[in-house]
């Protein structure tokens, strides 16, 4: 077996193995846990750095790539708990000054450059504009939804007869940030966990296929990339 070429297939495998077993035995970080593109962002990057090119040179190569594979998976690890602890603590929701080209970068469709939109409704109503565009972009699938082009609704906000109807996205970020400092914020809703439970409740009438299951992580999870 000490002969055995050491492929980067298996160094990936053995990684997410150690990661599923770590898992196995936190149910609060479990639940947490980052998904899709930023569990797949913080995975590679450590991956990129530690994965040892394919090897065909005995033991003494292999005690090299067990030390550089547990090397990988002690940082993929203590990067995700540092990701669970943003996300658990939340410690920037008031607001500060964020960058206007980050926020630029990552909004499209219906909220493509609406960056300083979400900067000013922050500092009206003193809310991260990190939180008011990761709200909007898992509202909207990143400004593709049906209510942010036929409604302009960028936040799932209701009114009597159901989604509201704004004049302009201008106006929808504005109300948002409205709503979250009055109704959220001021009221000690004060991490994304907490927003969540009351903004997108697990078992609502309103959400028949259970999307409000994934509020608080997506949420969380856009919220996350761009304090990256």
């Amino acid at each position: 077996m000490s002969n055995s070429p050491v492929s980067a297939d298996w160094f990936k495998n053995m990684a997410l193995y150690s990661i599923s077993k770590s898992l196995s035995t936190s149910s609060s970080m479990s639940q947490l846990f980052p998904t899709g593109e930023i569990f797949e962002a913080i995975f590679q990057s450590v991956l990129n750095v530690n994965i040892p090119e394919e090897t065909n040179q005995g033991s003494a190569s292999l005690q090299s790539t067990s030390s550089s594979f547990l090397n990988a998976s002690s940082t993929i690890l203590s990067n995700i708990k540092d990701y669970t602890q943003v996300v658990t603590n939340n410690a920037g929701l008031d607001f500060s000054e964020v960058s206007l080209d980050q926020l630029n970068s990552k909004l499209k469709g219906k909220l493509s450059n609406m960056g300083e939109q979400f900067i000013e409704a922050g500092r009206q109503y003193n809310i991260n504009p990190n939180l008011l565009a990761s709200i909007a972009i898992h509202e909207t699938g990143n400004g593709a939804s049906r209510a942010a082009y036929e409604k302009l609704n960028i936040a799932g906000m209701m009114g009597k007869n159901g989604l509201k109807q704004y004049d302009s996205i201008e106006d929808s970020i504005s109300d948002m940030a409205r709503n979250l400092r009055k109704n959220y914020l001021d009221k000690g809703f004060d991490t994304i966990a907490k927003i969540g439970g009351k903004y997108a409740p697990v078992g609502a009438a309103n959400d028949p296929t259970g999307l409000n299951n994934h509020w608080v992580k997506g949420v969380n999870g856009y919220f996350h990339t761009f304090l990256s």
